[in-house]
């Protein structure tokens, strides 16, 4: 009976130690979830600007091939 004691207390021990795993594990995953999000809203406005900024480099490289059209040889 004795060995079914510490047993089972060396099983409480590991059970708590994996249990303390597991919710770290688990807080890690919710803190790599919302570094995640925020990335990807990040992203998602970088790729808004980087077409914003392309439209305009467009823009202004026909405004530029214009202006150079129109200046004689």
């Amino acid at each position: 009976m004795q060995d079914f004691y510490n047993y089972s207390a060396s099983m409480d021990v590991q059970l708590s130690a994996l249990e303390d795993r597991v919710r770290r594990a688990v807080e890690l995953c919710q803190l790599l979830r919302a570094e995640n999000s925020d990335l990807r809203q990040q992203m998602a406005q970088l790729e808004t600007e980087n077409r914003r900024l392309a439209d305009k480099i467009s823009g202004a490289k026909d405004k530029l091939e214009g202006l150079l059209r129109q200046i004689p040889e």
